[in-house]
């Protein structure tokens, strides 16, 4: 079954990473910060939400994509996709502020993981099915 829903999502959230890029840029030139954070502390929360999404975001579009390739059902595609991607979001505006309200990191980590483990748990449990069922 191919459904193509994971480009989508896939497209959205390269849009917000397009976003969070921009933001960063900006401040950079705000704060006349080349390389770095300069020290400053709002340079580095950017830097690291911008950082962040990069480290996590292609494992998960990678697992999403496998997922969707094996023939998972679209209401679970669009469920681990949404998990992804709120939980980017919700990570980067918590992460954002000076005076962090840790829930909103807490939660976006807790969507970010949830996407790669029930991913990873679901090509598993499809490849044992294959190969020993």
């Amino acid at each position: 079954m191919n459904t193509n829903i994971v480009p989508a999502y896939a497209a959205l959230l390269a849009l917000f990473y397009v976003a969070l890029s921009i933001r960063t840029l900006r401040l950079r030139r705000q704060l006349r910060i080349a390389v770095g954070d300069g020290g400053n502390p709002a340079m580095l929360r950017a830097m690291r939400v911008h950082a962040n999404f990069a480290e996590y975001v292609p494992l998960g579009l990678i697992l999403l994509h496998f997922v969707e390739a094996q023939g998972a059902q679209p209401l679970l595609l669009h469920g681990l996709c949404l998990c992804l991607l709120l939980g980017r979001i919700a990570h980067a505006y918590g992460v954002s502020h000076t005076a962090e309200n840790f829930s909103f990191r807490v939660t976006g980590m807790a969507l970010t993981f949830t996407t790669i483990f029930f991913s990873s748990a679901w090509l598993l449990l499809a490849f044992f099915r294959q190969h020993l069922g």
